[in-house]
């Protein structure tokens, strides 16, 4: 069968589009470091169910590895401006019975990078991946304000006794000192959330920007929260994306954001903020439909990536 990867005379990779891999973090000479974590802090009831999301992105994205220095029309010119490097740093070995010991390894691997003066651009995995990154972004010593889109709030305390697991990764950031704002953008349908949960997130402040009103008006409110010259990281859990899009997650619901919307939101924040951190999560290729969603999730990256790389 004929392939687009076979089309442009590449093959398969081993790093992001072929980035440059990096192996001591401790060394990063680039703007932008992309690594993986199979998963954090699981529910016994699931474990790392999106385990092989990081590979499955990778994968999608080899077919353009030979285009690297080509035109994307959703940047304007090649993902990486001239002088600008990204490098691929692989996966982190964490383990599914050691989830304090997958959190301690991300947020050193994420300080690392930071201390590099680099950006962080980590995929899960699930959920809990973004907490002990959220976490070790304090290192900077500066105020962060947390952008999350995503079709669920994340405000449990807990689920089967976990206070660390994907239903909880905003309300864990809102007890982090260095989180000083939270916009939560894309909720709909009916998830994890219980009445006491919203009430909790409202009382702290977080302003919610549900994926209804993004259908009606686009992302403009949300950007307009992002204070001028803040740092920002922003958590995109791909289910995010309607489910015509984006198939590959644990739980489809009706109604969500296209690809257009949250490059947009992405872009718009850059330019009004700086993006020091993101994460892909809950990518589940077990879920996919003809590698429909390892595509979107792929293009998606190249987006941030070059939204990244264009930052001052």
């Amino acid at each position: 069968m004929a392939t687009l990867a076979a089309m442009f005379g590449a093959g398969r990779v081993a790093t992001f589009l072929g980035l440059p891999r990096c192996d001591d973090l401790g060394a990063v000479e680039a703007k932008v470091v992309i690594f993986g974590a199979a998963g954090c802090t699981p529910y016994s009831s699931v474990g790392f169910y999106c385990a092989g999301g990081p590979e499955a992105i990778r994968a999608a994205g080899a077919a353009y590895g030979a285009n690297l220095t080509h035109v994307d029309f959703d940047l304007g010119g090649p993902m990486l401006p001239e002088g600008v490097r990204a490098v691929d740093a692989g996966d982190l070995p964490v383990v599914e019975r050691d989830a304090e010991g997958n959190r301690a390894l991300i947020a050193a691997a994420v300080e690392r990078i930071v201390a590099r003066g680099a950006v962080p651009v980590l995929l899960g995995g699930d959920d809990s991946v973004p907490i002990p990154m959220v976490q070790a972004l304090a290192a900077s010593g500066r105020k962060l304000t947390v952008l999350q889109i995503d079709a669920h709030i994340d405000w449990r305390d807990e689920v089967e006794g976990e206070r660390w697991g994907l239903s909880s990764t905003m309300r864990r950031a809102s007890e982090m000192a260095h989180v000083e704002r939270i916009i939560q953008v894309g909720q709909r349908g009916i998830g994890s959330a219980r009445v006491s949960d919203l009430r909790d997130a409202t009382e702290w402040g977080v302003e919610f920007v549900p994926a209804g009103e993004v259908a009606r008006a686009g992302v403009w409110r949300a950007v307009d929260l992002i204070p001028e010259g803040a740092d920002v990281v922003i958590c995109l859990d791909v289910d995010a994306l309607d489910p015509a899009v984006m198939p590959a997650v644990i739980g489809r619901t009706a109604g969500g954001l296209s690809y257009w919307q949250v490059m947009e939101l992405v872009g718009a924040v850059a330019e009004k903020a700086r993006i020091v951190g993101f994460d892909m999560v809950e990518f589940m290729p077990e879920r996919d439909i003809d590698g429909l969603g390892a595509m979107v999730a792929a293009q998606l990256l190249v987006g941030v990536v070059g939204v990244i790389a264009r930052q001052g």
